[in-house]
């Protein structure tokens, strides 16, 4: 059964805003999980622009769903990592000019480096994670270096999408689900978990949702956007009920 991880890296961002004490991310990591959130996922960036170092240690004291850190492969992220003992940590490219990651982690120009950060988290109970684009070659390290789960960028998706009028049967959006679909099944076939995640939202989410072997969406900016009008619990149990809709549907 497909599994639903909510992001809350931007109520933080709220907050950052304003550098101030609300909103508490940790309230929305208990709204997300009432609302059916399988997991809770946080990005620690290394210029600290939204989730702050004390957010992930009230996160892993009190959140009773598993844990996924997002991190960059530095040493400063390992030693966190190692310390607190997510459920997940999943590795990802962090550049201080984005707005958001850009794209997907560049394995086989690191492989030696990446493998050795996958080996200290494995050697600390943590299951590893890689955030990669849906090619072939970076799969196929991501396997050598010892990933446990890929997780596909789906932003090319997503973008394609929305410029395509939000046509599930355009061609071109067409193209680039089949890209995740073939990265899926190759994922799969080297023993690793099939994730996928990034500007997936309530329009888009269900033809991802419907693949085979996904195993979980991890999914923030569109459930806090929705949250501001409704409410994160309903945001997130809406999103899921897409979710396990599609799933349901494809069988």
């Amino acid at each position: 059964m497909i599994e639903l991880g909510v992001n809350i890296d931007h109520v933080a961002t709220i907050r950052q805003a304003r550098l101030t004490y609300e909103p508490e991310p940790a309230w929305a990591a208990i709204e997300a999980h009432l609302g059916g959130a399988d997991g809770i996922t946080v990005h620690l960036r290394e210029d600290r622009r939204h989730i702050q170092d004390g957010d992930v240690e009230k996160l892993r004291a009190l959140t009773q769903i598993k844990l996924n850190l997002e991190m960059a492969a530095t040493d400063e992220m390992l030693k966190i990592a190692c310390r607190l003992k997510p459920e997940m940590a999943m590795l990802v490219p962090e550049g201080r000019h984005e707005v958001t990651t850009e794209g997907g982690l560049d394995i086989v120009s690191q492989e030696a480096k990446l493998k050795k950060a996958i080996a200290r988290l494995a050697d600390a109970g943590i299951m590893s994670s890689v955030f990669i684009d849906a090619e072939i070659d970076q799969i196929e390290a991501a396997a050598r270096i010892g990933a446990r789960v890929c997780e596909i960028h789906t932003g090319p998706y997503a973008h394609a999408f929305h410029h395509k009028g939000r046509d599930a049967e355009s061609p071109a959006v067409l193209a680039e689900l089949e890209k995740i679909r073939l990265a899926g099944r190759a994922i799969c076939g080297l023993g690793m978990r099939f994730n996928a995640g990034h500007a997936l939202n309530y329009f888009n989410v269900q033809p991802v949702a419907k693949l085979d072997g996904i195993r979980e969406l991890h999914i923030g900016h569109a459930i806090v956007s929705r949250a501001v009008f409704i409410g994160l619990r309903e945001a997130v149990r809406e999103m899921k009920r897409l979710m396990r809709e599609a799933q349901t549907f494809a069988q």
